[in-house]
């Protein structure tokens, strides 16, 4: 969403892009950060929510977002295999000026699998420049 906060359209949809949970970086993620977690129950939840993080985070380096409020209402609802295609997308729900500059921007995103299932949704709301 490369576009000012007045340019912005509720229920408008922006991919963020893909990413395939990579087999190796699964195993040196668990080994890393979750203890007891075995690779045959796919990614953690965790390492789900790491993915949509680097997903949003390159999607919006050119958008003039000036800020991330808040991340919240994150649900799980499954654990990606090793090697599954992840897509991720953002809805825009609701935005509210807030002064002469910049306006808050409420968002769903949502990564879901190659067989366009949910695996992950979250919440965000966002400071944009007008």
């Amino acid at each position: 969403m490369p576009a000012a906060f007045d340019d912005i359209q509720i229920g408008q949809v922006v991919p963020l892009g893909a990413a395939a949970v990579d087999p190796e970086a699964l195993e040196a993620f668990v080994g890393a950060f979750t203890p007891g977690w075995t690779l045959d129950r796919g990614a953690p939840d965790s390492m789900v929510y790491a993915i949509w993080a680097r997903l949003d985070a390159v999607a919006s380096t050119d958008w003039p977002q000036i800020k991330r409020l808040g991340v919240d209402a994150l649900r799980w609802m499954r654990n990606p295999p090793p090697g599954e295609l992840l897509r991720g997308r953002m809805t825009v729900m609701a935005k509210d000026p807030v002064g002469e500059g910049k306006g808050i921007v409420i968002c769903q995103h949502d990564l879901l699998d190659e067989a366009g299932r949910l695996v992950f949704s979250c919440l965000t709301r966002s400071v944009f420049a007008r």
